[in-house]
Parts: structure tokens; C-alpha cells; sequence
């Protein structure tokens, strides 16, 4: 089993390369959506937000997300301990899923691909790439929220140009080269090294 971290920062266009890896037939783990289910349903999560900050983060048996952004949004220390506590969750539910996966490959689209760790559990990284102003104009789109917004998500993300270096393998989703050429060459090779391996 070949796994695949697919990275990118918002509004970068990484979803849509998850979409065309699972027409290909190779399944999509999406963190975001994990992390959020995990949040609300694993007693370690659970366990570990409560003991920070109390009972009251959990509202009706589900995270108080609102909260809790409120609680980490200029807190650089507790956003680091709540990272510790789901990051290292949902990278076992992403391990034992791809464990149970029959396709020679699998992926996980994550924004935060090297920043969680994840990256150590794959064995092929891809960062999807867009120019800045192209990501912000998309998110601001797709999330109804004003650019001041979007510009400080991107800023707490790690930079572009420290992802293109750890990758191996970039795709250019900036509206200028096609992008479905590229997203086959990379399935193409996600393949060869499942075949070189089985």
C-alpha cells in the first residue's frame, strides 16, 4: 500500500486533486473532515481538551469549535497542546484506514501535512501549488469570509516555499498549466512505485 500525503495551502486547489485520485479508484482520507468527527467522538481528544480547558469545551456531546478557536486564536501555546492532542489521534485513524483499504495506493489531503507529522507515515508527499492572490481570491469565494481573514489563516500555515522544498512532487494549480496532465504523470507514478514494491 502506497501512501500519499496531498498538501497545500488554502484555496490552493488540493480537494480537487483528491477528487481526480479518487476517480482513479485511489481513496481519499480528508483530515480536515476526520479531525472534526474525531474531536467530537474519540475519549482521548476528549480527555486531553477537557483537562485544558474543562468540561464546558464539550456542549450537547459535541466540541464547542467556536471555543475553542476563541480559545487558541492568539495563543500560540495552547493552539501547540491542542495540536498535540488530535494531531497524533488522527494520524492513527488515518493509519488504521489505510489499513483497511484494498487499492495498491491510497492518500491524505491535509493542509498541514508536515506541521502535524503526518508526513512521516507516507511515502510520497505532493504539494498542490497556486500563486497567493489566486488563493486568497478562491477562498474568499468558496468561504464567504473577507480577505483580512483568509490572510492570517495563510499566515499560521507554513510558508509555500518551505513545502515545495520538502516535497516530492509539486503540482501547479495557478490557471496557467493544465492541471489534469499533471495529476495523471503523479498517479502514474504513485502506481510505478506499487508495482516496484509488490
Amino acid at each position: 500500500m502506497i501512501k500519499t500525503g496531498l498538501t497545500g495551502g488554502i484555496g490552493s486547489g488540493k480537494s480537487v486533486v483528491a477528487s481526480l485520485f479518487e476517480m482513479t479508484g485511489i481513496p481519499v482520507y480528508t483530515a480536515d473532515t476526520e479531525s472534526k468527527r474525531l474531536a467530537d467522538t474519540s475519549p482521548v481528544i476528549r480527555e486531553g481538551l477537557t483537562g485544558l480547558f474543562g468540561d464546558d469545551i464539550y456542549r450537547d456531546g459535541a466540541l464547542d469549535k467556536k471555543r475553542l478557536a476563541s480559545l487558541i486564536f492568539s495563543d500560540k501555546e495552547a493552539l501547540r497542546r491542542v495540536n498535540a492532542i488530535i494531531h497524533p489521534e488522527v494520524n492513527r485513524d488515518f493509519l488504521q484506514w489505510a489499513s483497511r483499504q484494498q487499492a495498491p495506493a491510497c492518500a491524505i489531503e491535509t493542509a498541514i501535512l508536515f506541521e502535524s507529522g503526518f508526513d512521516k507515515h507516507i511515502d510520497l508527499s505532493v504539494m498542490v501549488y497556486a500563486p497567493l492572490e489566486l488563493r486568497i481570491e478562491r477562498a474568499a469565494i468558496r468561504d464567504k469570509a473577507p480577505y483580512d481573514e483568509i490572510t492570517r489563516r495563510i499566515h499560521n500555515q507554513l510558508p509555500d516555499e518551505i513545502k515545495k522544498e520538502r516535497a516530492d512532487f509539486i503540482i501547479y494549480n495557478d490557471g496557467q498549466q493544465p492541471l489534469i496532465p499533471q495529476v495523471e504523470r503523479l498517479i502514474q507514478r504513485v502506481f510505478q512505485i506499487s508495482e516496484l514494491r509488490s
